[in-house]
């Protein structure tokens, strides 16, 4: 860390010569979100310096000369709903790039008086979604510049642990969770991935690359399938189209660097590459002794072969590793196990944008997804070998979505996406006795699968009044290796009163076929049914000001057929992996498993207009699942409460202070048998009170200070970000510590100061 200071000294010290005020440029093309045609005459004006431009025939527009700082930008047009952006950067002889796509007004209302702008992006979406902008993710505190961890903020979401950024959606678990990026799908966007989840402890992408993220916790488009809890759609911005601009970054995920700069002058690319530096400030006792080294990489080419044809390329890369030998694990009080794990993901693809007109558009996407395993792991106690994989899964994936304007009232979203999945799971469980004290005898998985899933969708957006809107649609999806087909319906209402509230309501049925991990265990499993979730959501929005959203939204979840072994009739499979990590193996299945989820939440957020920008929310929710035996438990999520408070103060353009409080009620968890566990020096549950007792409640605050750098033609921020700022010990779970028989428990993180760097030069 000494060498990492110096360095920044370095920098700066190094850059002598430096304006009094260096300048930048803010260009960017507005057009029809419908159908993506450029629009003439937009106005665009930047409020902090009074100053205007309109778009050109092209849809273009540029301000040149710019003070480097942080401004709001302002689109308005005859016609079309105004758009606020916050938080745009202007930097020292850089071009910032700001293209913004304008929907054109549903409603022309009398005594509605505010109009904001601020909020554009998820109109037209369901109630629960949220929009966050690039600047947004990166300065949050206790989020180290991972997409998925400045979620952790929303109602919506149920706290698991500090060390993982696990997706729990309104009582769901990591299985029931995708990303999509530019129209391409990323099973998961983290390191260390469990496999058949999208869980993982931190993320792959790089924040600098994205230009915003909506994410969809529930009553979400039926052009997206095969999941049953959430969304996240995330725009990956273009390269600097006027010249070649590199930087260089250090933060919570590592030190990267990165390169972007036009392709003659019809594209543009960028490309990064990270690694990790965990190792040389966590505390072994914090990871169990197992301290994660990785790397990865991304890029995006954008080229435009006319006005009317653009093709994107995406490439996402990650390397992971951790090895935790025998003679560490003894060391580490809370580790009954040690091994090894490799593990190599890529996402690559092509996305083809064509515009037909006036009337719409077209996304045509081909993309590959590979995940190689390499895991081998033993009991420390006795040496005995538990588990190996060495799986490899292919997907070739090719997905259209087409978007037609009929009229002003009517707007249409269709298409059709199919998978080739082509892998070899090749994975070997030996003997065990599961968590209750059950033996699970050994299983040797040699299985090839070939096998298609396709699915065709549509969706009518309607105004039936100036008032009321109606979305409605639906999906049928099939999976060629159980021979299923689904139906998936989908409904929605929105109606807006004269006082400025939107009430709103959607119900749906949303499926999602069992992971392919689980199905070739035993070939009986193609038996069972398809899971099946159904969302009922009813909600109500508020502006409360130009830059403030109140929105109050209540939902029930009903979940059918999913697996239970018998075995174990009193644990629900799907959330086995946030337990141990990955998910075993059954030698039966039936497919009666019920659950559902309960709750309401409060979301009130005020985004960046002048100094301050904050979010406050909380939750009450409520999920259970009926084991075997008739009999409901808790679900492992059930944090029941939830309160976040977050927000930042920005007096200037060089100085920015952040901070983010969270408050979660108790997980659930199953107690051990004391005597039971004594006696055979292992952990063994307390069946008779399945997840019946808490951990204790968890707080955190998370601090960050950012101080920016312009000099004649780079810039600099550099951070201080302090995880668990006053060092509550949370809890993270109770474990039996087999080297010491007894009952142990394992912390989250304590106190972490980080230290951050982005140089752009």
């Amino acid at each position: 860390m000494k060498k990492i200071v110096l360095l920044i000294y370095f920098v700066i010290i190094s850059l002598t010569y430096s304006q009094n005020s260096p300048q930048g440029i803010l260009e960017g093309i507005v057009v029809d979100n419908n159908s993506k045609s450029p629009l003439i005459g937009v106005n665009i004006f930047i409020k902090d310096k009074n100053i205007g431009a309109t778009t050109d025939k092209n849809g273009f527009y540029q301000f040149k000369n710019i003070s480097v700082g942080t401004y709001t930008i302002q689109f308005s047009y005859l016609g079309y709903d105004k758009v606020t952006k916050t938080d745009v950067i202007i930097r020292p002889q850089r071009t910032t790039y700001l293209n913004i796509n304008l929907n054109s007004s549903s409603v022309e209302l009398e005594d509605v008086v505010v109009e904001s702008g601020y909020f554009t992006e998820i109109d037209n979406k369901p109630l629960g979604t949220v929009n966050f902008s690039a600047e947004e993710i990166r300065r949050a505190p206790g989020s180290a510049g991972d997409v998925s961890r400045i979620l952790f903020g929303l109602p919506s979401l149920a706290k698991v642990n500090d060390s993982r950024n696990s997706l729990i959606v309104r009582g769901g678990s990591p299985i029931e969770n995708s990303f999509y990026i530019d129209n391409i799908e990323i099973p998961n966007i983290n390191h260390f991935p469990v496999e058949g989840s999208s869980d993982g402890p931190i993320g792959i992408l790089n924040v600098d690359f994205i230009e915003d993220v909506n994410f969809y916790s529930g009553g979400f488009s039926s052009i997206y399938g095969d999941k049953l809890s959430s969304i996240m759609e995330i725009t990956f911005r273009e390269g600097a189209k006027d010249n070649i601009q590199p930087q260089i970054n250090l933060s919570m995920q590592g030190f990267g660097a990165a390169i972007e700069g036009p392709i003659s002058k019809k594209g543009s690319y960028m490309v990064s590459g990270n690694m990790s530096y965990l190792d040389l400030i966590l505390d072994p006792k914090e990871t169990g002794g197992a301290i994660p080294r990785y790397g990865d990489a991304q890029a995006k080419v954008v080229y435009n072969f006319n006005e009317n044809n653009k093709l994107t390329f995406l490439e996402i890369l990650s390397i992971d590793q951790i090895n935790l030998d025998y003679e560490n694990a003894l060391k580490t009080e809370l580790t009954n196990v040690f091994g090894r794990t490799d593990g190599v993901t890529n996402v690559a693809g092509l996305n083809w944008q064509y515009i037909w007109g006036k009337s719409g558009y077209s996304n045509t996407s081909l993309s590959h997804t590979y995940f190689g395993y390499k895991r081998d792991y033993s009991e420390t106690k006795s040496k005995n070998h538990l588990f190996a994989n060495n799986s490899k899964e292919n997907t070739l994936k090719l997905r259209n979505v087409n978007y037609y304007k009929l009229d002003d009232n009517n707007k249409f979203e269709f298409g059709f996406e199919t998978k080739y999945n082509f892998s070899n799971f090749d994975v070997l469980y030996e003997a065990w006795e599961d968590h209750y004290g059950n033996a699970t005898p050994r299983l040797y998985v040699d299985n090839k699968i070939n096998s298609v899933k396709s699915g065709i969708f549509a969706q009518h957006r309607m105004k039936i009044s100036e008032r009321l809107k109606l979305e409605y649609g639906g999906r049928i999806d099939y999976f060629q290796y159980n021979d299923h087909i689904t139906f998936s319906p989908r409904l929605s209402l929105a109606y807006e009163f004269n006082n400025g509230i939107t009430l709103s309501g959607s119900a749906g049925i949303f499926t999602q076929e069992i992971p392919e991990n689980f199905l070739v265990q035993n070939d009986k499993f193609k038996d069972l049914s398809t899971p099946t979730s159904n969302h009922f959501i009813l909600g109500i929005s508020k502006m409360l000001g130009e830059t403030t959203r109140l929105s109050l939204e209540g939902y029930y979840k009903t979940y059918n057929n999913f697996p239970i072994d018998p075995t174990q009739p009193n644990v629900f499979l799907f959330d086995q992996s946030m337990i141990d990590g990955l998910f075993l193996n059954h030698e039966n299945l039936v497919d009666n498993g019920e659950a559902f989820s309960r709750g309401i939440e409060l979301m009130i957020q005020k985004k960046l207009a002048a100094d301050f920008y904050g979010l406050v929310s909380a939750s009450y929710s409520k999920t259970r699942y009926k084991d075997l035996n008739n009999d409901w438990h808790n679900r492992i999520y059930d944090n029941q409460f939830n309160f976040t408070f977050e927000g930042g103060y920005i007096p200037n353009n060089e100085w920015e202070f952040k901070l983010r409080w969270i408050y979660a009620g108790g997980a659930p968890y199953t107690p051990f048998d004391i005597v039971k566990s004594t006696e055979l020096n292992r952990g063994i549950w307390d069946t008779e009170n399945i997840n019946s007792k808490r951990l204790p409640d968890y707080h955190s605050l998370n601090v960050r200070v950012d101080k920016r750098f312009y000099f004649s033609s780079t810039s600099l921020i550099v951070y201080l970000s302090v995880w668990n700022a006053y060092g509550r010990e949370n809890i993270a779970f109770y474990q039996w510590d087999e080297k010491e028989n007894k009952l142990d428990y394992q912390t989250q993180w304590s106190t972490l100061p980080v230290l951050g760097v982005e140089y752009k030069f």
